[in-house]
C-alpha cells in the first residue's frame, strides 16, 4: 500500500492543487489489470491496485469541473526485470496451487513478451488526446484479463479457484487465448 498507494496519492497531492487553479492538467496512473479483478495469490497487490482504482475513478469526478482529466493505466503481464527475473520456488502451502497457475500464466504471457514500451505508447496515446477513457488497459493480455474477469459472475470467479488445474487452464485458454502448461 505505502508504495502502490500512498506514494502515488503523495505525487497527486502535489500537483492538482496547481491543476485546479490552472484549470487543465492530466493525471495518468498506471494500475494493473490487477486493479479490476483479484487473482490469488496476489490478494496484498489487487487490493492496493483496487484502491488506486477507485481512488483515481472519484478523482477524475472531482477533477472534470476544473478541465484535470484523470486515466489509468492497466498493464497486463509486461516483459520487465520484475518478471522476467528467476525466482526461487517458494516453499510449499495450502495455496501453492494458486501460486503455480499464475506462474504459468506468467510464463505463457512471457512467451510472446510485451515490451514496456507498448504501456509507454498507451501513456502517449492518452497524453495525445487518442484515448479519452478514463481505464486503459495495456500490453497483449490487458484487456483479455479484465475480460476473462467480467465475463464470469462473482460466484463463477470465485469458484474457478478450486478448479482443477486442467479446467482452470481450459477456462484460461477459452477465455484469454493462452495456452497455460500446468504440470
Amino acid at each position: 500500500m505505502e508504495t502502490n498507494f500512498f506514494g502515488s496519492l503523495r505525487c497527486i497531492q502535489a500537483v492538482v492543487r496547481s491543476m485546479r487553479e490552472k484549470r487543465s492538467g492530466c493525471i495518468i496512473n498506471i494500475t494493473s489489470v490487477a486493479g479490476q479483478f483479484g487473482l490469488p495469490p496476489q490478494g496484498p497487490y489487487a487490493a492496493s491496485k483496487w484502491a488506486f482504482e477507485g481512488l483515481s475513478e472519484c478523482l477524475a469526478q472531482e477533477l472534470s469541473p476544473f478541465n484535470v482529466r484523470v486515466a489509468i493505466v492497466e498493464p497486463g503481464v509486461i516483459a520487465t526485470p520484475f518478471t522476467t527475473t528467476p525466482r526461487p520456488a517458494p516453499p510449499p502451502s495450502p495455496y501453492s496451487m494458486h501460486g503455480r497457475r499464475i506462474g504459468a500464466y506468467f510464463a505463457a504471457s512471457l512467451s510472446k513478451p510485451t515490451s514496456p514500451f507498448e504501456v509507454a505508447k498507451t501513456i502517449q496515446d492518452i497524453v495525445d488526446g487518442k484515448s479519452t477513457k478514463l481505464r486503459n488497459p495495456s500490453g497483449a493480455d490487458g484487456a483479455a484479463l479484465i475480460n476473462w474477469r467480467k465475463s464470469k459472475t462473482d460466484e463463477e470467479w470465485v469458484a474457478l479457484g478450486a478448479a482443477t488445474d486442467a479446467e482452470w487452464a481450459a477456462d484460461a485458454k477459452k477465455s484469454t487465448g493462452m495456452d497455460v502448461k500446468l504440470s
